[in-house]
């Protein structure tokens, strides 16, 4: 194989984790999630979820907050050693989430994960979103502005 087809090659096996990552995430499969991954790790707007018994607790959350949480890829861009995700969130706040009592109200927040790999094994998805916005459109913080 030449230098292309490997890079090419390489591209299109770290693509299909993503999607088959993003996919399972919108089917509220966290055992499928937690499998895309080479170990387990999230950091989200910075904060660091470290392995398997974390993720399983972060996406408990987001999915018992958001039960109809979905994800959306709007661009997707390869990078050396990653993948970048421009992506939209949806879902509506039908249950507790982060101790804030449900109220029925509908997100729809812009996100940009970064996918970190080491070859084709995903080590890492970096996930930043304005969190403010999330909890005006919740209703537990007053739209500025």
């Amino acid at each position: 194989m030449t230098a292309i087809e490997n890079l090419t090659d390489l591209r299109q096996r770290r693509e299909s984790t993503v999607r088959e990552h993003i996919d399972s995430e919108n089917r509220h499969d966290i055992e499928g999630i937690i499998a895309t991954f080479h170990y387990p790790r999230y950091e989200v707007n910075g904060e660091a979820n470290d392995g398997e018994d974390a993720i399983r607790g972060l996406l408990q959350i987001l999915m018992r907050g958001f039960p109809d949480f979905w994800a959306e890829i709007l661009n997707l861009r390869h990078l050396d050693d990653g993948i970048l995700v421009e992506g939209l969130i949806t879902g509506t706040h039908d249950g507790e989430w982060v101790g804030i009592p449900p109220t029925g109200r509908r997100i729809s927040i812009l996100v940009v994960s970064i996918f970190e790999f080491d070859e084709d094994r995903l080590m890492c998805e970096k996930a930043f979103m304005d969190v403010a916005t999330m909890l005006t459109q919740v209703g537990v913080m007053p739209q500025v502005g």
